[in-house]
């Protein structure tokens, strides 16, 4: 009988696809014929030249580009500095001077504090979760919406995973040793630094190893070992200290002019589409790879010395991003509404992550004595 079944379910599905199957066939299928047009984009950064991870993930969209197009549409990178200044990239693009940028969308809180959403809030989402709310929960379409009032389509393109609390002069043994300190942090968590009684500064990444080393700024976070381990703040700061909390997924972006991605045929489109999303999966594994073996390197060859901050820090640094993010919640409606999006998102995610990461890892050193 059950082989009775499966050769009547055969045949009917022999018959599905001898009648033709449109499964994925985009309803715009007009758009997909004819060669992709030649074109030259300009791409800014907010990243060093060649920058290790950050550099290198923006060379890499580019290089995606213009390998999937069949060098149709080549990409002109210019890293920061060399068209614009790291944080004139939003405007470079916004205003047509440029195609594209890559960078961090926190920079661009100055336009409106919904962008941090889209890279990182403190005690917010990891780089899993993060990917599920912008593709699966709502938020890509939350961020169009935003960056469209700034003649923007944004991607995400790119991850930095779990990021540390960063470089240190001086040892942090109370909330008391915080206050006071220049600490470069951009973004929401440079605001949590404030209520706590920290000055917090935002610089660009190559300004912050000289800021560092002339006693502009106490201490700094950048991302975790591998970038950190390149711009050698291990030479200036003696103290390491984890668990960061201010960008615990840090994603990064690619922003496209919004008058070039409408000229834009949906073949081309979603090749710059299809070449975000790679890099974006890429840049994940490559940061846990290069993180530990970074960290390790900073251990035993530099003597790097590992802190935990202390819980008096934590528990302010929580009290206080609450009130942060209630009061940029409260800013305006579409602030508001990517909020909500992206708590119920992330009380979701939470839910799963209890009784399926954070329960296996709690387990998994058992085994191999981690």
């Amino acid at each position: 009988m059950l082989r009775r079944k499966f050769l009547t379910g055969g045949a009917v599905g022999a018959a599905g696809l001898a009648a033709g199957c449109e499964c994925g066939v985009p309803a715009d299928i007009e758009n997909l014929s004819g060669k992709i047009r030649s074109r030259e984009l300009k791409m800014v950064t907010t990243w060093p030249k060649d920058f290790p991870g950050l550099g290198t993930m923006a060379e890499r969209t580019a290089q995606f580009i213009t390998e999937m197009s069949g060098g149709a549409m080549r990409v002109k990178l210019f890293a920061a500095g060399e068209l614009v200044s790291a944080f004139e990239s939003f405007d470079a693009v916004s205003s047509g001077a440029a195609d594209l940028y890559h960078g961090a969308e926190y920079y661009w809180v100055g336009k409106s504090p919904a962008f941090a959403f889209f890279t990182a809030v403190p005690f917010g989402m990891t780089a899993n979760e993060i990917m599920a709310w912008t593709e699966f929960g709502g938020g890509q379409q939350l961020w169009d919406e935003l960056s469209a009032q700034f003649n923007i389509k944004p991607f995400a393109a790119g991850n930095t995973g779990h990021q540390l609390a960063g470089w240190y002069k001086k040892e942090i043994n109370s909330l008391e040793d915080l206050r006071g300190m220049k600490i470069r942090m951009p973004g929401l968590g440079g605001e949590v630094l404030r209520r706590v009684g920290a000055s917090a500064v935002a610089l660009s990444g190559g300004e912050i190893y000289q800021a560092l080393q002339s006693g502009a700024i106490d201490g700094t976070e950048w991302v975790g070992p591998w970038n950190d381990l390149a711009f050698g703040f291990h030479r200036e700061a003696k103290y390491y200290y984890w668990p960061g909390i201010h960008e615990p997924g840090a994603q990064l972006g690619v922003g496209v002019n919004l008058g070039v991605w409408d000229d834009m045929t949906l073949q081309e489109k979603s090749i710059i589409e299809g070449a975000c999303h790679r890099a974006n999966h890429l840049s994940i594994a490559e940061y846990i790879h290069h993180n530990a073996t970074a960290l390790d390197q900073l251990i035993e060859d530099h003597g790097v010395e590992l802190r935990r901050m202390p819980d008096d820090v934590l528990a302010a640094l929580a009290r206080e991003t609450k009130i942060v993010l209630e009061e940029t919640a409260a800013t305006d409606d579409i602030t508001g509404r990517i909020f909500d999006s992206y708590k119920t998102s992330l009380e979701r995610s939470q839910a799963w992550s209890r009784i399926s990461d954070e329960a296996f890892m709690s387990i998994r050193r058992e085994v191999f004595e981690l």
